[in-house]
């Protein structure tokens, strides 16, 4: 357990629901999160298997909770909330992505396989994001996970042209929903995490799950105060759009 001295606050003062904990880089945060002393509420896609996130909720002393929620069924999110809507939340963060056609030119992409993409990395993440915002405290955290694939700016080389549109397109939808959320003290992340090596960012990946983990929650938890919305690297740097 953390000292009172790194954590002053009680250790169960703060709750994040963090969408889509079961495994990689979203159970890792969940993980991290934990350890620096918070209650987390993960979600999971499938019901009926057992993931990382179980294991971490068996170890967690009650502090860890699994919920289940597939961010394309937009029917399962009124229950969630319903569930959910006796805590406070102080961070929530919604960690979706799948990818697809890596080395198709966007022209060549099939129907079927766009709206899979547009639907899981930009749509679903903001239905989430605007069917539970209310349970998130006026001062706390909305995040999104977002890639600096997405960022207009720096793509200088192509390639991967359906999941940069995506992820260029679920910063625009976070911008619009900052707008929406100008009288508010909520802070509001896009998270560019870098290439790690997980089950979408492949073994090539040039960082680890273990090593982006603690960086990934320092720059989330140092939003914590600032209003509006800011789309960040790992290392706390501005990413442009």
């Amino acid at each position: 357990m953390p000292s009172t001295t790194e954590h002053p606050q009680s250790p169960r003062t703060r709750t994040a629901l963090v969408v889509g904990a079961s495994r990689g880089l979203g159970h890792a945060i969940a993980a991290e999160l934990l350890d620096r002393g918070w209650n987390v509420v993960g979600t999971v896609r499938d019901t009926t298997a057992r993931t990382p996130l179980h294991d971490l909720a068996d170890r967690s002393g009650g502090r860890v909770t699994v919920e289940h929620l597939d961010i394309n069924e937009p029917a399962h999110l009124p229950p969630l909330h319903a569930r959910l809507a006796p805590r406070r939340l102080d961070l929530l963060l919604v960690n979706a992505g799948t990818t697809n056609n890596v080395d198709t030119p966007i022209g060549a992409v099939p129907t079927a396989d766009f709206v899979d993409i547009m639907v899981t990395n930009a749509l679903s993440p903001m239905r989430v994001i605007e069917a539970l915002e209310d349970l998130v405290s006026d001062t706390g955290l909305i995040g999104a996970m977002s890639s600096g694939q997405g960022s207009i700016t720096n793509n200088t080389k192509g390639g991967r042209e359906v999941y940069r549109g995506s992820k260029a397109a679920l910063n625009m939808f976070m911008r619009g929903f900052a707008a929406r959320q100008s009288g508010t003290g909520r802070a509001l992340v896009l998270m560019a995490p870098g290439w790690i090596r997980t089950a979408l960012g492949g073994p090539d990946a040039p960082y680890t799950v273990q090593e982006s983990t603690p960086l990934i929650v320092d720059v989330l938890l140092s939003r914590l105060g600032t209003p509006g919305l800011a789309y960040l690297d790992r290392t706390g740097g501005t990413v442009p759009w």
